[in-house]
C-alpha cells in the first residue's frame, strides 16, 4: 500500500520506518526541513535501537522517503497517518493545533479517497474534529475519505521490537471500506486486530497508558511501606506479580514514571472526564504519587551525605528510561534541579549513554557533563542512580567502590543486591529494600 506519515517523531518515524520494512511505500513529511535533510543523510533525530539501520535500508530500496511536501505525500498515499506532537497544555488539556492544522493542510490537497488515520494520542472526539476539519477545507465536495483511530502501543527504546511484536492492533473505524484497507494493511502483523468504534478507539489508549501509570505508583506506594517495615520490595514485586490477574510487569518499584506519554495521558484522561462532568480522583492520586517520588533520592543522599554544600556527586542517568535519549519528565533532571536550588555549593558530574546533548538544553552550565561512568564517579562522594542503564549495572560494584571518593551508593532504580554492596563495605540504599543488611536486626 501508498502511506503518507505526516510527523516523524518518535511514533511517526518509527511507524512510518516499520510499514516500509512490511513492504510498504511510505513517504514521511515533516515541516522541519533541517530534521528531513539529516534523514536523507541517514543521520537518525532521535536515539532509537534499531531505527538507523532500518531507515538506511529502506530508503535504499526506494520505499522509504522523507520530504517537507506535504501536498505530494498525501496525493501519493492511500492511507494518510497523522502522528505528529499532542503535547499537554499548562491545564492538563491536549494541545490539538498541530492535528487540525493537519487535517486543514489534508483537506486542501486531497486529489481522491484516502482513509486519514489518527495515531497520536489524542482525546475522545478528535477523529469528529479532523473529519469535520478536512470537510471544511477539501477543494472538490465529491471526493470520499474516511477518518479512523489506530492508537499506538510503542514503548521508547524498543518501539521497533514493540511494532513487529505487538500483542495487538486497535482500529477504530465507522466504514467498512476503512475497516477493510486497515485490516489489510495490519495482516502481517499477525496479531490480534480488534476493530471498535472510533471513539473506543482513542478511549483505549487513554485507559492503557493510565492503568501502567497506576501500577508504578502503587509499586511505589507499596515500596515506601516495605522500606519502613523492614520489607524487600523486589520480593513483594514477585509475589504479587506471578498472579496472572495482575501480572508482572510494571511493577519495578522506582523514581517514578516520566517520558512523553505517561505524564500526558494521565492529565489529558483527567481532563477527558472533566469536560464529560466527572472526577476522576483515582488518577489524580497516581500522579501525585508520582509526582514526588523522586524527592525519596534526595533525602536518602542527605542523610548518607554530610555538608553537601562542599561536596561532589555523580548522577547516572538523565533520560526518563534506558534506550532513548528523551529526557521529557525526567526524575533526574527534576533531582538535579532541586539539589541546585537547594545546594547551590554542589557539584554535581551527569552521565548518560544517550541523552547528553539534549540535557544540556535544560541543564545548561549549572552541571559538569562526563565522558563515561569512570569519569563522573572519579572525585564523587557519592553516587545517584537514576536511569538503569545496562552501562550502569555492567560496570559493577566493585568499580564504583574502587573509583568514588566514598563509598556511597543512590540507587534510584534498584539496580543492585543490598546484600552485595553490605559485603563489600558499601553504603547503599535502593527503592523499597533494606538500606543496608548490617542495619536490619531480625529477632
Amino acid at each position: 500500500m501508498k502511506l503518507a506519515v505526516i510527523g516523524t517523531g518518535y511514533v511517526g518515524l518509527t511507524s512510518g520506518v516499520c510499514f516500509a520494512e512490511m513492504g510498504n511505500e511510505v513517504i514521511c513529511v515533516d515541516i522541519d526541513s533541517s530534521k528531513i535533510e539529516q534523514l536523507n543523510l541517514g543521520i537518525m533525530p532521535i536515539y532509537e535501537p534499531g531505527i538507523e539501520k532500518l531507515v538506511i535500508k529502506n530508503s535504499a530500496s526506494g520505499r522509504l522517503k522523507f520530504t517537507t511536501d506535504l501536498d505530494m505525500a498525501v496525493q501519493a498515499a492511500e492511507i494518510i497517518i497523522i502522528a505528529v506532537g499532542t503535547p499537554s497544555l499548562e491545564d492538563g488539556n491536549v494541545d490539538l493545533s498541530f492535528v487540525h492544522t493537519a487535517a486543514k493542510q489534508i483537506g486542501a490537497c486531497m486529489n481522491e479517497y484516502k482513509v486519514i488515520v489518527n495515531k497520536s494520542t489524542v482525546p475522545v472526539g478528535t477523529a469528529s474534529q479532523v473529519q469535520e476539519i478536512i470537510g471544511a477545507n477539501i477543494t472538490d465536495e465529491n471526493i470520499g475519505f474516511d477518518v479512523a483511530s489506530v492508537p499506538e502501543f510503542l514503548k521508547e527504546g524498543t518501539a521497533v521490537e514493540d511494532f513487529f511484536q505487538t500483542e495487538r492492533v486497535v482500529i477504530g473505524v465507522a466504514s467498512a471500506k476503512a475497516r477493510e484497507i486497515l485490516v489489510e494493511l495490519h495482516k502481517p502483523l499477525n496479531t490480534k486486530i480488534q476493530v471498535t468504534d472510533i471513539r473506543s478507539a482513542e478511549l483505549i489508549k487513554y485507559a492503557a497508558n493510565s492503568f501502567l501509570a497506576m501500577k508504578i505508583s502503587f509499586i511505589n506506594e507499596i515500596a515506601n511501606i516495605a522500606e519502613l517495615a523492614g520489607a524487600d520490595i523486589s520480593q513483594i514485586a514477585e509475589g504479587i506479580g506471578t498472579d496472572s490477574r495482575i501480572g508482572s510487569k510494571f511493577l519495578k518499584a522506582g523514581i517514578g514514571f516520566g517520558g512523553a506519554c505517561f505524564p500526558k495521558d494521565t492529565k489529558g484522561l483527567i481532563k477527558i472526564a472533566e469536560h464529560l462532568g466527572l472526577n476522576f480522583n483515582l488518577l489524580q492520586e497516581v500522579i501525585n504519587v508520582n509526582e514526588i517520588q523522586y524527592k525519596k533520592l534526595i533525602s536518602m543522599l542527605e542523610e548518607e551525605c554530610e555538608d553537601l554544600e562542599n561536596k561532589t556527586v555523580a548522577v547516572l542517568g538523565l533520560s526518563f528510561k534506558p534506550n532513548t535519549d528523551d529526557i521529557r519528565e525526567a526524575a533526574s533532571i527534576k533531582i538535579i534541579n532541586d539539589l541546585k536550588k537547594k545546594y547551590p555549593g554542589l557539584h554535581l558530574k551527569v552521565f548518560d549513554p544517550a541523552a547528553m546533548e539534549l540535557a544540556k538544553t535544560q541543564l545548561g552550565a549549572t552541571v559538569q557533563y562526563c565522558t563515561s561512568v569512570e569519569d563522573a564517579l572519579t572525585e564523587s562522594h557519592a553516587a545517584l542512580i537514576a536511569t538503569e542503564w545496562n552501562e550502569f549495572i555492567s560496570f559493577g560494584l566493585e568499580n564504583y567502590k574502587k573509583y568514588l571518593k566514598e563509598p556511597i551508593i543512590i540507587d534510584g532504580r534498584n539496580c543492585f543486591s543490598p546484600q552485595a554492596a553490605f559485603n563489600l563495605n558499601i553504603v547503599y540504599r535502593s527503592i523499597g529494600r533494606r538500606s543496608n543488611v548490617n542495619r536490619v536486626l531480625i529477632h
